[in-house]
């Protein structure tokens, strides 16, 4: 069950949620989860919904693309400390020329808010070394819509 609450915002219908405790090794000295782990919580939940739409890193390069992440934003909100069950969530809100997911990391107890965040994956073509300008079908196919 999602605790998020949006005004005036459609929620898509590609998301996967996941949950996780903090573990020891991803403290900083300050004793709350260190910055940069952050990004490994985002990879685990995209991993997740590229799982659901039975389009993950394997399926990708078997399909001939590779799906680098071009861009990525990142809100620390509030800190995650040693213990904490969190609430990952990611939902991909673009998907016609590039791919953006967006993510929201909060507590799973109490759907406070920890961490915003955002990435955009562009689609290469793995034989030609280039960059697509336009996502390539495969990607409208997993996501059941026609291609553009």
């Amino acid at each position: 069950m999602s605790k998020i609450i949006r005004k005036n915002k459609q929620i898509s219908k590609w998301f996967a949620e996941t949950e996780l405790q903090v573990q020891f090794f991803d403290l900083d000295p300050m004793q709350i989860v260190w910055h940069g782990n952050y990004v490994k919580y985002l990879e685990i939940v995209r991993c997740a919904l590229l799982d659901k739409i039975n389009y993950n890193y394997e399926q990708m390069r078997a399909s001939g693309y590779a799906w680098p992440v071009i861009d990525m934003q990142l809100r620390y909100i509030a800190s995650a400390s040693f213990g904490q069950k969190l609430t990952l969530r990611a939902e991909i809100v673009e998907w016609e020329n590039r791919l953006v997911i967006n993510y929201l990391i909060s507590d799973a107890s109490n759907g406070q808010r920890l961490t915003r965040a955002s990435t955009t994956q562009v689609a290469v073509d793995i034989h030609k070394g280039e960059m697509c300008f336009v996502s390539p079908p495969i990607l409208f196919e997993k996501l059941g819509i026609p291609a553009c």
